[in-house]
């Protein structure tokens, strides 16, 4: 982990945003009904953090290694342009979306919160991981929120950009 003024320094450069779904974006919890459908909770102060950094020209792209037409509706809705979910193998989806958007590494940021998500918080300019992540996704990150994950850590997450590139939220 790094010091809050080298991870304002790199926040201060982000122009696109990766989240994980399960994990980040919810609690990691599954509730399956009775004909096998899926109900996940999230977080409205996620989904505000969200909103500011569209608002403010950063993307916001989300990779999951799970399908979810309920979470596919929702980013939607939340004016996500780059959604790639039941992809597992996340840096070919981050690779392409970072070159349609013209980024580098240095200029996007990843929160995630276990092993699949060590290629990406192994090559942004930004690494961040959930309080309440795997081991290895806390060493490899650069930051580490205090929220857990789908408890307001996308928002917490989403504040220090912002602020990093003086921006009030």
């Amino acid at each position: 982990m790094l010091m809050i003024e080298e991870v304002r320094e790199r926040a201060a450069r982000i122009r696109c945003v990766f989240l994980d779904i399960d994990g980040v974006m919810t609690d990691c919890k599954l509730y399956l009904g009775p004909d096998g459908a899926e109900i996940k909770a999230v977080n409205v102060k996620d989904g505000l953090g969200i909103k500011n950094l569209l608002r403010n020209g950063i993307e916001v792209a989300v990779i999951s290694g799970r399908p979810s037409e309920a979470m596919q509706r929702r980013l939607e809705f939340l004016g996500l342009r780059h959604i790639r979910l039941n992809t597992e193998d996340k840096l070919p989806a981050y690779r392409e979306i970072i070159a349609s958007l013209g980024l580098a590494d240095e200029q996007c940021a990843h929160m995630g919160d276990d092993t699949p998500d060590l290629p990406l918080l192994r090559c942004v300019g930004l690494a961040m991981a959930v309080a309440d992540a795997h081991p290895k996704a806390k060493a490899a990150a650069h930051w580490i929120s205090a929220h857990r994950g789908g408890d307001g850590a996308i928002r917490e997450a989403s504040d220090l950009i912002l602020e990093a590139q003086g921006i009030e939220v």
